[in-house]
Protein backbone atom coordinates (compact mmCIF):
# COMPACT_ATOMS: atom_id res chain seq x y z
CA UNK A 1 0.00 0.00 0.00
CA UNK A 2 3.11 2.03 1.05
CA UNK A 3 4.14 1.60 -2.80
CA UNK A 4 0.94 2.50 -4.35
CA UNK A 5 0.65 5.81 -2.24
CA UNK A 6 4.29 7.15 -3.66
CA UNK A 7 3.31 6.49 -7.19
CA UNK A 8 0.55 8.19 -6.46
CA UNK A 9 2.53 11.07 -4.75
CA UNK A 10 4.83 10.53 -7.71
CA UNK A 11 2.31 11.25 -10.49
CA UNK A 12 0.62 14.29 -8.92
CA UNK A 13 3.92 15.65 -8.66
CA UNK A 14 4.82 15.06 -12.21
CA UNK A 15 1.44 16.76 -13.66
CA UNK A 16 1.82 19.67 -11.28
CA UNK A 17 5.24 20.79 -12.63
CA UNK A 18 4.07 20.06 -16.59
CA UNK A 19 1.11 22.28 -15.41
CA UNK A 20 3.63 24.93 -14.17
CA UNK A 21 6.08 24.76 -17.29
CA UNK A 22 3.17 25.11 -19.42
CA UNK A 23 2.03 28.34 -17.74
CA UNK A 24 5.42 29.50 -17.56
CA UNK A 25 6.14 28.79 -21.53
CA UNK A 26 2.44 31.06 -22.15
CA UNK A 27 3.33 33.90 -20.13
CA UNK A 28 7.27 33.91 -21.79
CA UNK A 29 5.40 33.81 -25.37
CA UNK A 30 3.26 36.76 -24.86
CA UNK A 31 5.30 39.28 -22.90
CA UNK A 32 7.93 38.47 -25.85
CA UNK A 33 6.10 38.54 -29.12
CA UNK A 34 5.86 41.46 -31.11
CA UNK A 35 3.13 44.18 -30.74
CA UNK A 36 1.13 45.29 -33.51
CA UNK A 37 0.29 48.96 -34.25
CA UNK A 38 -3.11 49.44 -34.63
CA UNK A 39 -4.92 51.95 -36.63
CA UNK A 40 -5.30 55.50 -35.38
CA UNK A 41 -8.91 55.29 -35.90
CA UNK A 42 -10.33 55.95 -32.32
CA UNK A 43 -7.68 57.41 -30.96
CA UNK A 44 -6.26 60.80 -29.67
CA UNK A 45 -4.04 62.39 -32.51
CA UNK A 46 -1.63 65.10 -30.87
CA UNK A 47 1.47 66.59 -32.89
CA UNK A 48 3.96 68.98 -30.87
CA UNK A 49 6.75 70.79 -31.71
CA UNK A 50 8.47 74.05 -31.86
CA UNK A 51 11.18 76.56 -32.77
CA UNK A 52 13.41 77.86 -30.51
CA UNK A 53 16.33 80.98 -31.99
CA UNK A 54 18.56 83.42 -29.92
CA UNK A 55 20.65 85.94 -31.26
CA UNK A 56 23.42 87.93 -29.66
CA UNK A 57 25.50 90.53 -31.05
CA UNK A 58 28.28 92.93 -29.28
CA UNK A 59 30.47 95.91 -30.66
CA UNK A 60 32.96 97.49 -28.60
CA UNK A 61 35.59 100.68 -29.31
CA UNK A 62 38.00 102.54 -27.63
CA UNK A 63 40.10 105.28 -29.54
CA UNK A 64 37.87 105.39 -32.80
CA UNK A 65 38.07 108.65 -34.63
CA UNK A 66 35.15 108.02 -36.03
CA UNK A 67 33.17 108.01 -33.17
CA UNK A 68 30.70 106.04 -31.98
CA UNK A 69 29.21 103.87 -28.26
CA UNK A 70 31.96 101.97 -26.84
CA UNK A 71 29.98 99.64 -25.78
CA UNK A 72 26.97 97.96 -27.78
CA UNK A 73 25.34 94.32 -27.09
CA UNK A 74 21.89 93.12 -28.27
CA UNK A 75 20.50 90.08 -26.94
CA UNK A 76 16.81 89.07 -28.88
CA UNK A 77 15.00 85.16 -28.34
CA UNK A 78 11.74 84.47 -30.18
CA UNK A 79 10.26 80.93 -28.91
CA UNK A 80 7.26 78.76 -30.55
CA UNK A 81 5.53 75.92 -28.96
CA UNK A 82 2.76 74.37 -31.20
CA UNK A 83 0.18 71.70 -30.21
CA UNK A 84 -2.34 70.32 -33.01
CA UNK A 85 -5.10 67.62 -32.77
CA UNK A 86 -6.63 65.97 -35.15
CA UNK A 87 -9.28 63.52 -36.27
CA UNK A 88 -11.28 63.10 -39.39
CA UNK A 89 -14.12 65.21 -38.63
CA UNK A 90 -11.88 67.32 -35.85
CA UNK A 91 -8.67 69.56 -35.57
CA UNK A 92 -7.43 71.87 -32.56
CA UNK A 93 -4.29 73.75 -33.42
CA UNK A 94 -2.59 75.48 -30.71
CA UNK A 95 0.25 77.83 -31.26
CA UNK A 96 2.19 79.91 -28.47
CA UNK A 97 4.80 82.74 -29.19
CA UNK A 98 7.26 84.82 -27.01
CA UNK A 99 9.92 87.03 -28.18
CA UNK A 100 11.91 88.93 -25.84
CA UNK A 101 14.54 91.48 -27.15
CA UNK A 102 17.28 93.84 -24.88
CA UNK A 103 19.93 96.75 -25.62
CA UNK A 104 22.81 97.89 -23.47
CA UNK A 105 24.58 100.08 -24.95
CA UNK A 106 26.79 103.07 -23.20
CA UNK A 107 25.09 105.88 -24.39
CA UNK A 108 21.64 105.10 -24.48
CA UNK A 109 21.76 102.37 -20.83
CA UNK A 110 19.49 99.32 -21.59
CA UNK A 111 15.99 99.13 -22.71
CA UNK A 112 13.86 97.01 -24.20
CA UNK A 113 13.72 96.27 -28.18
CA UNK A 114 11.71 93.39 -28.40
CA UNK A 115 8.44 92.16 -25.71
CA UNK A 116 5.29 90.08 -26.56
CA UNK A 117 3.54 87.12 -25.84
CA UNK A 118 0.59 85.24 -27.70
CA UNK A 119 -1.19 82.36 -27.48
CA UNK A 120 -3.82 81.34 -30.37
CA UNK A 121 -5.97 78.35 -29.66
CA UNK A 122 -8.40 77.60 -32.41
CA UNK A 123 -11.34 74.25 -32.65
CA UNK A 124 -12.95 73.31 -35.89
CA UNK A 125 -15.19 70.74 -36.88
CA UNK A 126 -15.88 69.82 -40.50
CA UNK A 127 -18.75 70.59 -42.23
CA UNK A 128 -18.15 69.94 -45.82
CA UNK A 129 -17.07 66.43 -47.88
CA UNK A 130 -13.95 68.20 -49.52
CA UNK A 131 -12.44 68.23 -46.12
CA UNK A 132 -11.42 72.37 -46.74
CA UNK A 133 -14.24 74.12 -44.41
CA UNK A 134 -14.55 73.94 -40.81
CA UNK A 135 -16.74 75.39 -38.34
CA UNK A 136 -14.30 76.94 -35.70
CA UNK A 137 -13.98 78.72 -32.22
CA UNK A 138 -11.10 81.19 -32.04
CA UNK A 139 -9.43 82.13 -28.76
CA UNK A 140 -6.61 84.72 -28.75
CA UNK A 141 -4.50 86.73 -25.99
CA UNK A 142 -1.50 88.81 -26.72
CA UNK A 143 0.38 91.10 -24.22
CA UNK A 144 3.59 91.69 -23.26
CA UNK A 145 5.95 90.90 -19.65
CA UNK A 146 8.15 94.46 -19.15
CA UNK A 147 7.47 98.40 -18.64
CA UNK A 148 7.57 99.75 -22.07
CA UNK A 149 8.95 103.29 -22.54
CA UNK A 150 9.49 105.40 -26.16
CA UNK A 151 12.54 107.99 -25.97
CA UNK A 152 13.39 110.89 -27.46
CA UNK A 153 16.67 112.31 -26.48
CA UNK A 154 17.66 111.44 -22.75
CA UNK A 155 13.62 111.91 -22.40
CA UNK A 156 11.58 108.51 -21.35
CA UNK A 157 8.11 108.05 -21.37
CA UNK A 158 6.28 104.97 -19.73
CA UNK A 159 4.05 103.44 -22.61
CA UNK A 160 3.17 99.86 -21.51
CA UNK A 161 3.19 97.06 -19.14
CA UNK A 162 2.24 93.46 -18.30
CA UNK A 163 -1.66 93.52 -19.10
CA UNK A 164 -1.30 97.21 -19.80
CA UNK A 165 -2.68 96.23 -23.01
CA UNK A 166 -3.17 93.19 -23.67
CA UNK A 167 -5.99 91.91 -26.23
CA UNK A 168 -8.14 88.92 -26.00
CA UNK A 169 -10.47 87.67 -28.93
CA UNK A 170 -13.39 85.39 -28.72
CA UNK A 171 -14.32 84.22 -32.08
CA UNK A 172 -16.47 81.70 -34.05
CA UNK A 173 -17.13 81.22 -38.02
CA UNK A 174 -15.75 79.35 -40.82
CA UNK A 175 -12.38 78.19 -40.97
CA UNK A 176 -11.25 77.28 -44.86
CA UNK A 177 -8.03 74.87 -44.96
CA UNK A 178 -7.07 74.31 -48.25
CA UNK A 179 -3.91 72.41 -47.17
CA UNK A 180 -1.58 72.07 -43.75
CA UNK A 181 -0.18 75.25 -44.53
CA UNK A 182 -2.38 77.66 -45.33
CA UNK A 183 -5.86 78.75 -43.40
CA UNK A 184 -7.89 81.64 -43.41
CA UNK A 185 -10.63 81.96 -40.35
CA UNK A 186 -13.71 84.60 -41.30
CA UNK A 187 -15.96 85.68 -38.22
CA UNK A 188 -19.02 88.07 -38.18
CA UNK A 189 -19.41 86.92 -34.75
CA UNK A 190 -16.24 88.72 -32.91
CA UNK A 191 -15.73 90.11 -29.39
CA UNK A 192 -12.21 92.09 -28.90
CA UNK A 193 -11.29 93.41 -25.13
CA UNK A 194 -8.92 95.74 -24.40
CA UNK A 195 -7.38 95.34 -20.78
CA UNK A 196 -5.35 98.41 -19.43
CA UNK A 197 -4.62 97.53 -16.10
CA UNK A 198 -2.29 99.75 -15.21
CA UNK A 199 -3.67 102.91 -13.20
CA UNK A 200 -1.73 105.58 -14.49
CA UNK A 201 -2.15 104.47 -18.73
CA UNK A 202 -5.76 104.02 -17.87
CA UNK A 203 -6.24 107.62 -16.45
CA UNK A 204 -4.70 109.09 -19.34
CA UNK A 205 -7.03 106.73 -21.72
CA UNK A 206 -4.24 104.83 -23.73
CA UNK A 207 -4.83 102.46 -26.43
CA UNK A 208 -8.58 103.49 -27.00
CA UNK A 209 -9.91 102.37 -23.50
CA UNK A 210 -12.01 105.55 -21.78
CA UNK A 211 -9.78 107.47 -19.59
CA UNK A 212 -10.40 105.73 -15.94
CA UNK A 213 -11.63 102.87 -17.45
CA UNK A 214 -9.37 99.63 -17.53
CA UNK A 215 -11.62 97.13 -19.81
CA UNK A 216 -12.91 98.10 -23.12
CA UNK A 217 -15.37 95.50 -25.23
CA UNK A 218 -15.82 96.17 -28.94
CA UNK A 219 -17.52 93.49 -30.96
CA UNK A 220 -17.53 93.24 -35.02
CA UNK A 221 -16.01 91.18 -37.53
CA UNK A 222 -12.50 89.12 -37.47
CA UNK A 223 -10.66 87.63 -40.25
CA UNK A 224 -7.32 85.91 -39.79
CA UNK A 225 -4.57 84.59 -42.27
CA UNK A 226 -1.86 82.04 -41.16
CA UNK A 227 0.51 80.77 -43.18
CA UNK A 228 3.57 78.66 -42.23
CA UNK A 229 5.98 76.94 -45.14
CA UNK A 230 9.35 75.88 -46.32
CA UNK A 231 9.29 78.49 -49.33
CA UNK A 232 12.80 77.94 -50.35
CA UNK A 233 15.74 75.15 -49.57
CA UNK A 234 16.68 75.54 -45.83
CA UNK A 235 14.51 78.95 -45.94
CA UNK A 236 11.41 78.88 -44.13
CA UNK A 237 8.23 81.31 -43.33
CA UNK A 238 5.95 81.91 -40.22
CA UNK A 239 2.86 84.35 -40.56
CA UNK A 240 -0.26 85.92 -39.42
CA UNK A 241 -2.24 88.72 -40.47
CA UNK A 242 -5.07 89.91 -38.62
CA UNK A 243 -7.92 92.12 -39.51
CA UNK A 244 -10.78 93.83 -37.14
CA UNK A 245 -13.14 96.14 -37.89
CA UNK A 246 -15.87 97.34 -34.73
CA UNK A 247 -19.07 97.53 -36.15
CA UNK A 248 -20.34 100.46 -34.14
CA UNK A 249 -17.48 102.76 -33.97
CA UNK A 250 -15.98 103.55 -37.39
CA UNK A 251 -16.58 100.03 -39.47
CA UNK A 252 -14.32 101.23 -42.08
CA UNK A 253 -11.38 101.61 -40.07
CA UNK A 254 -9.96 98.23 -39.99
CA UNK A 255 -7.38 97.22 -37.50
CA UNK A 256 -4.33 95.50 -38.82
CA UNK A 257 -1.90 93.26 -36.64
CA UNK A 258 0.73 91.18 -38.64
CA UNK A 259 3.75 89.06 -38.22
CA UNK A 260 6.33 88.13 -40.33
CA UNK A 261 9.56 85.83 -39.64
CA UNK A 262 11.77 84.35 -41.90
CA UNK A 263 14.25 81.63 -41.21
CA UNK A 264 17.32 81.36 -43.08
CA UNK A 265 19.02 77.85 -42.06
CA UNK A 266 22.95 78.42 -42.15
CA UNK A 267 23.74 74.77 -40.44
CA UNK A 268 22.07 72.37 -37.91
CA UNK A 269 22.71 74.91 -34.94
CA UNK A 270 22.46 78.30 -36.83
CA UNK A 271 20.58 80.45 -38.84
CA UNK A 272 19.95 84.11 -39.97
CA UNK A 273 16.47 85.46 -39.88
CA UNK A 274 14.44 88.60 -39.73
CA UNK A 275 10.92 89.41 -38.51
CA UNK A 276 8.65 92.50 -39.55
CA UNK A 277 5.55 93.41 -37.23
CA UNK A 278 3.27 95.67 -38.45
CA UNK A 279 0.34 97.48 -36.32
CA UNK A 280 -2.55 99.77 -37.21
CA UNK A 281 -5.24 100.67 -35.11
CA UNK A 282 -6.76 104.09 -35.33
CA UNK A 283 -7.87 104.43 -31.60
CA UNK A 284 -3.82 104.31 -31.13
CA UNK A 285 -3.20 107.87 -31.75
CA UNK A 286 0.25 108.45 -30.10
CA UNK A 287 1.81 109.55 -33.50
CA UNK A 288 2.13 112.78 -36.18
CA UNK A 289 3.55 116.39 -35.50
CA UNK A 290 1.53 116.59 -32.44
CA UNK A 291 1.45 112.91 -31.27
CA UNK A 292 -2.48 112.89 -31.51
CA UNK A 293 -2.29 111.09 -34.60
CA UNK A 294 -3.07 107.17 -35.50
CA UNK A 295 0.02 105.52 -37.61
CA UNK A 296 1.28 102.04 -38.84
CA UNK A 297 3.75 100.59 -36.58
CA UNK A 298 6.64 99.28 -37.63
CA UNK A 299 9.27 96.69 -35.72
CA UNK A 300 11.72 95.08 -37.80
CA UNK A 301 14.82 92.91 -35.96
CA UNK A 302 17.50 91.35 -38.26
CA UNK A 303 19.40 88.67 -36.12
CA UNK A 304 21.87 85.29 -36.86
CA UNK A 305 22.56 83.42 -34.13
CA UNK A 306 22.13 80.06 -32.55
CA UNK A 307 18.87 78.02 -34.26
CA UNK A 308 16.95 75.07 -32.56
CA UNK A 309 13.91 73.23 -34.09
CA UNK A 310 11.81 70.95 -31.77
CA UNK A 311 10.87 68.10 -34.42
CA UNK A 312 7.26 67.54 -34.39
CA UNK A 313 6.41 64.37 -32.52
CA UNK A 314 3.40 62.95 -33.13
CA UNK A 315 1.65 61.46 -29.45
CA UNK A 316 -1.02 59.03 -30.16
CA UNK A 317 -3.19 58.15 -26.85
CA UNK A 318 -6.16 55.74 -26.64
CA UNK A 319 -8.95 56.96 -24.98
CA UNK A 320 -10.37 55.46 -21.54
CA UNK A 321 -12.78 53.09 -21.63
Amino acid sequence: MLKGFSILLFLCLFHWSNAQNIAVTKLRSETSRTVTRVSDTGYFNWKQGGLYNLNLSQSSLSNWAAGGDNFNMSINTYFNYFAYYQKPRQNWDNNFDVNLGFVQSTSIGSRKNDDRVDLLSKYGYRIDTTGVWYLSALFNFRSQFFDGYSFSGTNSTFTSSFFAPAYIILSAGLDFKPNKIFSVFFSPFTSRTTLLLNTKLSNLGSYGVPKGEKVYKETGLFVTVNYNNLIAPNITYKGRADFFSNYYDKPENINLYMTNFFTFKINKNFSANYSLDLIYDDKIKNFGPNKNSPGLQLKSIIGVGYFKNLQGKKLVLKPKI
